[in-house]
């Protein structure tokens, strides 16, 4: 199969290519890394990787002129500064416009994207939030420019006609993840640096729990529409910081402080995972210290060098 991964060197995107290669599929990467890492992808037989940006009509127009996929991973997102709305507009908005249209006129099997949770605003009508919620609650209540800007992408995707999957994620977490508290934690701790946990919970999905249902909707399965990837628990930002504490072996003197959400954030979404359960056949396998286990064993053979976040005023 030929696969072309939007954002494919980073966090989802390159695990998803590892796995593609894995079983010989044909892979094409475009990534700007802005926020993606050159090491994530090997070069070996059956990777092409395009350095640019999917807001460049030009460029996504030639790659898929001259790779012809079967199926698009749309994975590329703008999120590296809360405060570069253009950026965001132009990632986020004009380039998922600019993936669905060339997938129109290649004759693309199956468009698959990845939305934010977010899209459902900062203060749910329901928990668990299942997929009848409206965007936003219905009114606009808020938020950060990357819920925004994704959430126009969904909707260019639904306008499109494509044969599409939007996949509603949980926070993913686990090697080659720089973005929320996670790697956070571990540049703080092993700095020597004292860490503070916002007073919310979260869904996490480890990495490669969420690759597994992915590679099923590349072979076919699910239907169109939306769905939902998340263990259907949530924890509390401190219990991630204590299995970081338990996977660095450090035994903390003073507790992290806790402080109050931003005006961006929201205190928990919890999405409920049934219909993915069910369609998919598919489940989280990947209990919470393992995968933070496995995450930090990446931090210390890699290092990080930068962390994001889509919300106003986080501290690094």
């Amino acid at each position: 199969m030929k696969v072309l991964i939007t954002g494919g060197a980073g966090h989802i995107g390159s695990h998803i290519a590892d796995r593609l290669l894995a079983r010989n599929d044909e892979v094409c990467v475009i990534d700007n890394y802005q926020t993606g890492r050159r090491d994530n992808l090997t070069p070996q037989e059956g990777l092409r990787i395009v350095e640019g940006s999917i807001a460049d009509t030009m460029l996504v127009s030639r790659v898929f002129d001259e790779f012809m996929p079967e199926v698009v991973v749309h994975a590329a997102a703008s999120y590296k500064d809360p405060q570069n709305w253009t950026e965001d507009a132009l990632t986020n908005v004009a380039g998922a416009a600019n993936i669905a249209k060339a997938s129109l006129s290649a004759g693309i099997r199956r468009i698959i994207y990845f939305q934010t949770a977010l899209c459902y605003g900062l203060k749910p009508i329901e928990q668990p939030i299942t997929l009848t919620h409206p965007y936003f609650g219905g009114t606009y209540d808020g938020g950060s420019s990357y819920a925004i800007s994704k959430t126009a992408a969904e909707m260019y995707l639904t306008l499109s006609g494509l044969e599409f999957i939007s996949f509603r994620l949980a926070n993913s977490y686990g090697p080659r993840n720089l973005s929320g508290p996670l790697p956070t934690f571990y540049s703080r701790l092993t700095a020597g640096k004292p860490c503070f946990v916002m007073d919310t919970r979260r869904d996490f999905i480890f990495v490669d729990d969420l690759v597994n249902v992915v590679i099923k909707a590349i072979d076919g399965m699910g239907n169109k529409g939306y769905y939902h990837v998340s263990s259907g628990s949530d924890y509390a930002i401190k219990e991630l910081y204590d299995a970081a504490l338990k996977a660095l072996d450090i035994k903390s003197e003073t507790d992290a402080e806790v402080r109050a959400r931003g005006e961006d954030d929201v205190y928990t979404i919890l999405l409920d995972p049934k219909k993915t359960n069910d369609d998919f056949d598919w489940k989280v396998t990947t209990p919470l210290e393992d995968g933070i286990r496995k995450a930090i064993e990446w931090y210390k053979t890699h290092g990080i060098t930068q962390t994001f976040t889509h919300l106003k005023g986080v501290e690094k």
